[in-house]
Protein backbone atom coordinates (compact mmCIF):
# COMPACT_ATOMS: atom_id res chain seq x y z
CA UNK A 1 0.00 0.00 0.00
CA UNK A 2 3.05 2.21 0.88
CA UNK A 3 4.75 1.31 -2.21
CA UNK A 4 1.97 2.15 -4.77
CA UNK A 5 0.38 4.91 -3.44
CA UNK A 6 3.38 7.34 -4.17
CA UNK A 7 3.13 6.02 -8.09
CA UNK A 8 -0.46 6.31 -7.83
CA UNK A 9 0.34 10.53 -7.33
CA UNK A 10 2.63 10.62 -10.16
CA UNK A 11 0.74 9.47 -12.50
CA UNK A 12 -2.07 11.55 -11.30
CA UNK A 13 0.12 14.10 -11.62
CA UNK A 14 1.86 13.59 -15.15
CA UNK A 15 -1.90 13.12 -16.93
CA UNK A 16 -2.84 16.97 -17.49
CA UNK A 17 0.58 17.52 -19.06
CA UNK A 18 0.59 14.56 -21.53
CA UNK A 19 -3.53 15.89 -21.61
CA UNK A 20 -2.37 19.21 -23.58
CA UNK A 21 0.77 19.34 -25.94
CA UNK A 22 3.09 22.29 -25.26
CA UNK A 23 2.54 23.78 -29.14
CA UNK A 24 -1.34 24.06 -28.69
CA UNK A 25 -0.91 25.74 -25.20
CA UNK A 26 1.27 28.30 -27.08
CA UNK A 27 -0.92 28.45 -29.82
CA UNK A 28 -4.14 29.32 -27.17
CA UNK A 29 -1.72 31.84 -25.18
CA UNK A 30 -0.95 33.67 -28.85
CA UNK A 31 -4.65 33.81 -29.47
CA UNK A 32 -5.39 35.24 -25.99
CA UNK A 33 -2.75 38.10 -26.38
CA UNK A 34 -3.56 38.81 -29.75
CA UNK A 35 -7.20 39.63 -28.71
CA UNK A 36 -6.68 41.29 -25.88
CA UNK A 37 -4.06 43.57 -27.63
CA UNK A 38 -6.35 44.05 -30.73
CA UNK A 39 -9.49 44.56 -28.37
CA UNK A 40 -7.63 47.38 -26.45
CA UNK A 41 -6.00 48.96 -29.61
CA UNK A 42 -9.43 48.99 -31.39
CA UNK A 43 -7.36 49.90 -34.36
CA UNK A 44 -8.78 48.85 -38.21
CA UNK A 45 -5.09 47.64 -39.27
CA UNK A 46 -5.28 44.98 -36.46
CA UNK A 47 -8.88 43.09 -35.74
CA UNK A 48 -8.74 40.64 -33.03
CA UNK A 49 -8.02 36.75 -33.29
CA UNK A 50 -12.17 36.02 -33.13
CA UNK A 51 -13.16 38.29 -36.23
CA UNK A 52 -10.22 37.04 -38.48
CA UNK A 53 -11.01 33.62 -37.55
CA UNK A 54 -15.04 33.88 -38.58
CA UNK A 55 -13.81 35.71 -41.34
CA UNK A 56 -11.88 32.81 -42.58
CA UNK A 57 -14.89 30.59 -41.86
CA UNK A 58 -17.22 32.85 -43.40
CA UNK A 59 -14.63 32.78 -46.65
CA UNK A 60 -14.50 28.62 -46.15
CA UNK A 61 -18.15 28.24 -46.65
CA UNK A 62 -18.70 30.83 -49.25
CA UNK A 63 -15.75 28.57 -51.42
CA UNK A 64 -13.31 31.14 -51.87
CA UNK A 65 -10.61 29.03 -49.56
CA UNK A 66 -11.05 25.89 -50.81
CA UNK A 67 -11.08 26.92 -54.69
CA UNK A 68 -8.35 28.24 -54.18
CA UNK A 69 -6.54 26.16 -51.98
CA UNK A 70 -6.56 23.62 -54.62
CA UNK A 71 -4.65 25.47 -56.94
CA UNK A 72 -2.33 27.06 -54.83
CA UNK A 73 -1.12 23.16 -53.11
CA UNK A 74 -1.01 22.18 -56.81
CA UNK A 75 1.80 24.97 -57.58
CA UNK A 76 3.63 23.49 -54.14
CA UNK A 77 3.73 20.23 -54.37
CA UNK A 78 4.94 20.25 -57.97
CA UNK A 79 7.28 23.25 -57.13
CA UNK A 80 8.51 21.06 -53.91
CA UNK A 81 8.89 18.04 -55.40
CA UNK A 82 11.22 19.28 -58.41
CA UNK A 83 12.97 21.05 -55.71
CA UNK A 84 13.09 17.71 -53.69
CA UNK A 85 14.85 15.47 -56.66
CA UNK A 86 16.90 18.22 -57.80
CA UNK A 87 18.10 19.33 -54.59
CA UNK A 88 18.82 15.83 -53.05
CA UNK A 89 20.79 14.82 -56.47
CA UNK A 90 23.16 17.84 -56.17
CA UNK A 91 23.44 17.89 -52.79
CA UNK A 92 24.81 14.10 -52.82
CA UNK A 93 27.08 15.28 -55.72
CA UNK A 94 28.83 17.94 -54.27
CA UNK A 95 28.72 16.63 -51.17
CA UNK A 96 30.76 13.74 -52.45
CA UNK A 97 32.50 14.63 -55.28
CA UNK A 98 35.14 17.88 -55.08
CA UNK A 99 34.76 18.59 -58.84
CA UNK A 100 31.31 19.20 -57.95
CA UNK A 101 31.26 20.91 -54.66
CA UNK A 102 33.92 23.33 -56.76
CA UNK A 103 31.96 23.67 -59.75
CA UNK A 104 28.66 24.45 -58.12
CA UNK A 105 29.11 25.46 -54.75
CA UNK A 106 29.56 29.34 -55.37
CA UNK A 107 26.73 29.55 -57.22
CA UNK A 108 24.33 27.38 -54.66
CA UNK A 109 25.66 30.32 -51.90
CA UNK A 110 25.37 32.82 -54.08
CA UNK A 111 21.44 32.03 -54.77
CA UNK A 112 20.49 31.24 -51.49
CA UNK A 113 21.42 34.17 -49.97
CA UNK A 114 20.04 36.41 -53.41
CA UNK A 115 15.88 37.41 -52.78
CA UNK A 116 14.03 34.81 -54.73
CA UNK A 117 11.39 36.88 -55.72
CA UNK A 118 13.63 39.20 -58.09
CA UNK A 119 13.81 36.47 -60.40
CA UNK A 120 10.18 36.86 -60.58
CA UNK A 121 10.07 38.75 -63.69
CA UNK A 122 12.66 36.60 -65.30
CA UNK A 123 10.29 33.67 -64.96
CA UNK A 124 7.26 36.07 -66.13
CA UNK A 125 8.77 36.58 -69.27
CA UNK A 126 10.04 33.35 -69.92
CA UNK A 127 7.18 31.07 -68.97
CA UNK A 128 4.70 33.53 -69.00
CA UNK A 129 1.47 34.32 -66.36
CA UNK A 130 0.87 30.86 -66.32
CA UNK A 131 1.65 27.80 -63.47
CA UNK A 132 5.06 27.35 -64.90
CA UNK A 133 6.10 30.91 -63.70
CA UNK A 134 4.54 30.39 -60.14
CA UNK A 135 5.90 26.45 -60.09
CA UNK A 136 9.59 28.11 -60.55
CA UNK A 137 9.27 30.76 -57.89
CA UNK A 138 8.68 27.72 -55.73
CA UNK A 139 11.94 25.95 -56.62
CA UNK A 140 13.82 29.24 -56.12
CA UNK A 141 12.93 29.77 -52.84
CA UNK A 142 13.00 25.59 -51.30
CA UNK A 143 15.73 23.82 -53.45
CA UNK A 144 19.12 25.79 -52.59
CA UNK A 145 18.72 25.18 -48.64
CA UNK A 146 17.82 21.46 -49.52
CA UNK A 147 21.37 21.37 -52.14
CA UNK A 148 23.26 22.69 -48.87
CA UNK A 149 22.04 20.87 -46.26
CA UNK A 150 22.74 17.62 -48.31
CA UNK A 151 25.96 18.48 -49.20
CA UNK A 152 26.78 18.86 -45.46
CA UNK A 153 24.67 15.97 -44.42
CA UNK A 154 26.70 13.97 -46.88
CA UNK A 155 30.33 15.23 -45.88
CA UNK A 156 29.58 14.55 -42.49
CA UNK A 157 29.10 10.95 -43.00
CA UNK A 158 31.92 9.25 -40.86
CA UNK A 159 34.82 8.32 -42.88
CA UNK A 160 35.27 4.74 -41.14
CA UNK A 161 31.96 3.88 -42.47
CA UNK A 162 32.87 4.22 -46.12
CA UNK A 163 36.47 2.87 -45.23
CA UNK A 164 34.72 -0.12 -43.74
CA UNK A 165 32.60 -0.84 -47.17
CA UNK A 166 35.35 -0.14 -49.08
CA UNK A 167 37.44 -3.07 -47.40
CA UNK A 168 34.55 -5.53 -48.04
CA UNK A 169 34.79 -5.15 -51.30
CA UNK A 170 31.88 -2.62 -52.61
CA UNK A 171 31.53 -0.52 -55.75
CA UNK A 172 30.98 3.51 -55.64
CA UNK A 173 27.12 2.74 -56.50
CA UNK A 174 26.66 0.72 -52.94
CA UNK A 175 28.57 2.81 -51.13
CA UNK A 176 26.81 5.95 -52.01
CA UNK A 177 23.01 4.18 -52.37
CA UNK A 178 23.66 1.71 -49.51
CA UNK A 179 26.00 3.87 -46.90
CA UNK A 180 26.25 7.57 -47.60
CA UNK A 181 22.53 8.19 -48.30
CA UNK A 182 21.17 6.34 -45.72
CA UNK A 183 23.91 7.28 -43.01
CA UNK A 184 23.44 11.56 -44.54
CA UNK A 185 19.65 11.24 -44.47
CA UNK A 186 18.55 12.05 -40.74
CA UNK A 187 20.78 15.76 -41.16
CA UNK A 188 19.68 16.00 -45.11
CA UNK A 189 15.69 16.15 -43.56
CA UNK A 190 16.66 19.24 -41.52
CA UNK A 191 17.36 21.13 -44.80
CA UNK A 192 13.87 19.32 -46.25
CA UNK A 193 12.21 20.94 -43.55
CA UNK A 194 13.31 24.09 -44.24
CA UNK A 195 12.82 23.46 -47.59
CA UNK A 196 9.21 23.11 -47.68
CA UNK A 197 8.71 26.30 -45.23
CA UNK A 198 10.46 28.10 -47.94
CA UNK A 199 8.81 26.79 -50.62
CA UNK A 200 5.11 27.87 -49.07
CA UNK A 201 6.48 31.64 -48.97
CA UNK A 202 7.31 31.12 -52.47
CA UNK A 203 4.11 29.53 -53.64
CA UNK A 204 2.46 32.89 -51.99
CA UNK A 205 5.12 35.36 -53.63
CA UNK A 206 4.51 33.67 -56.80
CA UNK A 207 1.05 34.30 -57.01
CA UNK A 208 0.80 37.03 -55.98
CA UNK A 209 3.38 38.58 -58.00
CA UNK A 210 3.16 36.55 -61.26
CA UNK A 211 0.04 35.32 -61.83
CA UNK A 212 -2.88 36.38 -59.20
CA UNK A 213 -3.87 32.79 -58.76
CA UNK A 214 -4.87 30.52 -56.05
CA UNK A 215 -4.90 31.76 -52.50
CA UNK A 216 -2.12 34.84 -53.52
CA UNK A 217 -5.31 36.01 -55.60
CA UNK A 218 -7.54 36.43 -52.64
CA UNK A 219 -5.11 37.95 -50.57
CA UNK A 220 -4.35 40.94 -53.00
CA UNK A 221 -7.88 41.26 -53.50
CA UNK A 222 -8.49 41.84 -50.06
CA UNK A 223 -5.15 43.74 -49.60
CA UNK A 224 -6.38 46.00 -52.31
CA UNK A 225 -9.91 46.42 -50.64
CA UNK A 226 -8.43 47.48 -47.16
CA UNK A 227 -9.89 44.43 -45.64
CA UNK A 228 -7.89 43.52 -42.91
CA UNK A 229 -9.90 40.89 -41.85
CA UNK A 230 -10.03 38.87 -45.02
CA UNK A 231 -5.94 39.47 -45.24
CA UNK A 232 -5.29 38.00 -41.39
CA UNK A 233 -7.72 35.02 -42.35
CA UNK A 234 -6.46 34.03 -45.53
CA UNK A 235 -2.82 34.49 -44.39
CA UNK A 236 -3.91 31.89 -41.34
CA UNK A 237 -5.16 29.86 -44.23
CA UNK A 238 -1.41 29.91 -45.34
CA UNK A 239 0.07 29.10 -42.00
CA UNK A 240 -2.46 25.85 -41.47
CA UNK A 241 -0.99 25.26 -45.11
CA UNK A 242 2.78 25.52 -43.60
CA UNK A 243 1.84 23.79 -40.57
CA UNK A 244 0.22 20.83 -42.48
CA UNK A 245 3.42 20.46 -44.87
CA UNK A 246 6.44 21.08 -42.39
CA UNK A 247 3.71 17.93 -40.71
CA UNK A 248 3.74 16.06 -43.53
CA UNK A 249 7.66 16.34 -43.69
CA UNK A 250 7.95 15.37 -40.02
CA UNK A 251 5.69 12.27 -40.47
CA UNK A 252 8.22 11.12 -43.63
CA UNK A 253 11.25 11.60 -41.59
CA UNK A 254 10.01 9.15 -38.95
CA UNK A 255 9.28 6.65 -41.57
CA UNK A 256 12.91 6.90 -43.20
CA UNK A 257 14.66 7.37 -40.17
CA UNK A 258 12.54 5.39 -37.87
CA UNK A 259 15.83 3.34 -36.61
CA UNK A 260 17.27 6.38 -34.78
CA UNK A 261 16.73 7.60 -31.47
CA UNK A 262 14.22 10.31 -31.24
CA UNK A 263 16.06 12.09 -29.68
CA UNK A 264 19.02 11.76 -32.94
CA UNK A 265 15.79 13.08 -34.59
CA UNK A 266 15.17 16.39 -33.10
Amino acid sequence: MTATAPAARTAVRRLPRAAVPPPLVGLLVGAVLWEVVARSADAAFLPPASAVVARLWEMTVDGLILGSLASSLTNLVLGFAISLVLGLTLGVLMGRYRTWDAALGVYMYALLTAPSLVFAPVFFSLFGPGRASIVAVVVMYSLFIIVISTASAVRAVPERLTEMSRLYGASERQLLVKVVVPAALPLAMAGIRLGIGRAVTGMINGEMFIAVVGLGRVLTQAGGRFDSESVLAVLLAVVLVALGAVGLVQWADRRVNGWLPRTARE
